[in-house]
């Protein structure tokens, strides 16, 4: 990166220095201390235990609706998660494929063990990265700024920023029944001296709980009555740079639970940790339990079960939709209620984990907690759940990690130009009542942050960050000269209404002539047919011409979405002056009128951020602030 400022390590043995100390070996922890390293900064990822990075902690699945947005965010910022996924992936799916390309969600299944070895691999691969087996216990500060670490072995490692990932271990508290015990996940201590240390700096902190299901032996289910989800045929990819299967495919099955399952946990209701009232802490309303599913959906007679293999040489079975904190004597009797399960032998019982959490909105825009410079947080430590959303924070925190340890400015992205800017907006201006998990609902611009073209919209931004290695540089490169090309192409070529109707496309004899991007835009027109006329797209990439279906499809929308994108990411910090009379701005619903005059928001950036604000009522407030200052002469 020019112009850096990057110290040397210097080591001795009672201290190290580095520019970056990553805190835990998670999702978030991985992506923060790779970008760190790849921008250049002498990093250091500090983990219990090394050979457990990279773990898959929950489910065995990356990816989705909303969440594949993430991912492959992610990889157009060159992050790992995308290719490691893809490296390990035994079962494709994407998700919301009958409805339009916005919320398409790719979606794959993991070989555990598989992602848990190319993610170590990766890191280990990585310049500039080291990785040491240690506990955290204390942050050295000082003239009010972060300045490295301290390990429970009382070694200090020195640094100019640090970034926090430390997912469930603050203070983490295991549920089981009647049964509780600190844990940072089954099997892992918690992190008790760091969360005190955090608490001592009086950071706005909570609880929150998340859980995780029982696993089965996959050899004691009864797949002949089940039914098979089978994975796509054609799979789309979690990264730009995969273009092939990387494994043999696995099949994944549906169950049900039954008015006999859901009788089992009404009456056990009281040996639950939640309900028994030992759980105080809120659980992520989206992934509910199978006791609050049973509870707050009383008139459904049956929740669907996924059945998830966990490996290609893995015998455990994730059934997703049942996690839980009953006994485990009760999670027995529920999962052989189910279908194909009545012998099914479980490995493994489920549990609930309550943890502390830093409340976001004490964060900035760049993931740096405002109370104490240098110090970064990423992942379920700022109230977020899922390795999605912890991965897109950690690549981000990671980012300017490195560049305040350089002395750079800091870098941010607007919810105008990806999901990371969405959830990361949504975090620190909002902050959470509950484990926040991305959704494409959440973006209003979701037609243009499609997960196709996250290359095109961030890498580079990502190159000028000097977070993209040249080889990924180097195919967005051509890739965006191969979109340019089949661009000006389209619409450079057209047919008069007799050429198309010799060709057999409906069109009327109106005497217009129409380009490619007009004649596929017609009802009963398809890219086959485009591709017959016009075979010098042939030649052109599937993933290219997917953009082209999309632009056709989709053309007067887009084009009004990047026109009012345009003006939000230019007019953001345009002032709101208190003397504006909302009510007389016309086309502004009563509801956002409301909104307004109770919020009363000081620029457009925080208009923004009002519940149900849509990019119209942006439009018609910046338009109403604009005429105004003209009458009064401001320029």
């Amino acid at each position: 990166m020019a112009g850096n400022s990057y110290i040397s390590r210097t080591m001795n043995r009672q201290q190290q220095t580095y520019d970056v100390v990553v805190i835990g070996g998670g999702h978030a922890g991985c992506e923060a201390a790779a970008a760190a390293a790849r921008i250049g900064a002498a990093t250091a990822l500090i983990t219990q235990d090394p050979a457990r990075i990279g773990e898959m902690s929950c489910n065995p699945a990356i990816g989705g609706v909303g969440k594949g947005h993430l991912v492959r965010e992610v990889d157009a910022l060159d992050g790992l998660m995308g290719r490691v996924a893809d490296a390990a992936a035994i079962h494709y799916r994407l998700l919301n494929r009958s409805r339009g390309p916005a919320v398409h969600g790719p979606r794959a299944q993991m070989d555990r063990a598989l992602y848990r070895k190319h993610m170590q691999q990766a890191l280990a691969a990585q310049e500039n990265l080291d990785i040491i087996a240690g506990e955290v216990v204390d942050l050295k500060v000082e003239k009010g700024q972060v300045a490295g670490v301290v390990l429970a072995d009382g070694q200090e490692l020195m640094a100019r920023a640090v970034v926090l990932t430390t997912g469930t271990f603050l203070n983490g508290l295991i549920h089981l029944g009647e049964q509780s015990w600190p844990a940072g996940r089954m099997g892992d201590a918690p992190a008790v001296a760091l969360a005190e240390r955090l608490h001592a700096l009086n950071l706005p902190m909570g609880r929150l709980k998340t859980g995780t299901p029982p696993r089965i032996d996959g050899r004691s289910i009864d797949y002949s009555v089940l039914e098979e989800q089978p994975g796509d045929e054609e799979p789309v990819f979690l990264s730009f740079f995969t273009e092939a299967l990387a494994n043999e495919q696995a099949r994944c099955f549906i169950t049900r639970t039954t008015e006999e399952t859901h009788a089992i946990i009404r009456a056990n209701l009281d040996r639950s940790a939640m309900y028994s009232g030992r759980i105080e802490s809120t659980g992520p309303r989206y992934c509910p339990s199978i006791e609050d599913k049973i509870v707050r959906f009383a008139d459904k007679p049956s929740h669907q079960v996924f059945l998830e293999p966990e490996g290609l040489d893995d015998i455990t079975v994730y059934p997703n939709g049942i996690s839980t904190s009953l006994p485990e004597d009760v999670q027995e009797k529920l999962v052989h209620s189910m279908p194909g399960l009545a012998k099914a032998r479980i490995l493994k019982p489920g549990y609930a984990i309550e943890y502390d959490y830093v409340d976001p909105r004490a964060l900035n825009q760049h993931l740096m907690l405002e109370a104490l410079e240098g110090l970064f947080l990423a992942g379920q430590i700022n109230g977020t759940t899922g390795y999605e959303e912890a991965a897109a924070q950690g690549i981000l925190a990671g980012i300017n990690a490195a560049r305040h340890a350089a002395g750079q400015l800091l870098v941010a992205l607007s919810r105008t130009q990806g999901y990371i800017g969405v959830l990361v907006d949504d975090l620190v201006s909002r902050g959470v009542s509950e484990p926040y998990r991305m959704f494409t609902s959440r973006a209003e611009y979701r037609l243009i942050l499609r997960a196709d073209n996250a290359d095109q919209r961030l890498t580079g931004l990502g190159i000028e960050w000097g977070v993209v290695g040249q080889e990924r540089a180097a195919r967005w490169r051509k890739k965006a000269r191969e979109l340019e090309e089949m661009f000006a192409f389209v619409r450079g070529h057209d047919l008069t209404p007799q050429q198309a109707r010799k060709h057999g496309l409906p069109v009327n004899l109106d005497g217009r002539r129409r380009n490619v991007i007009e004649l596929l835009s017609l009802p009963g027109v398809s890219l086959a047919d485009i591709l017959r006329i016009f075979p010098g797209l042939r030649r052109v990439s599937r993933e290219s011409l997917q953009q082209l279906e999309v632009a056709a499809v989709y053309a007067g929308y887009l084009e009004r979405q990047e026109r009012d994108a345009a003006l939000i990411r230019k007019e953001e910090q345009l002032h709101i002056p208190p003397a504006l009379d909302v009510d007389v701005v016309p086309g502004l619903s009563n509801e956002i009128r409301e909104k307004l005059k109770r919020q009363r928001p000081a620029t457009i950036a925080q208009a923004a951020r009002i519940d149900g604000m849509t990019p119209a009522a942006l439009a018609l407030l910046i338009a109403a602030i604009r005429r105004q200052r003209t009458l009064q002469g401001v320029a």
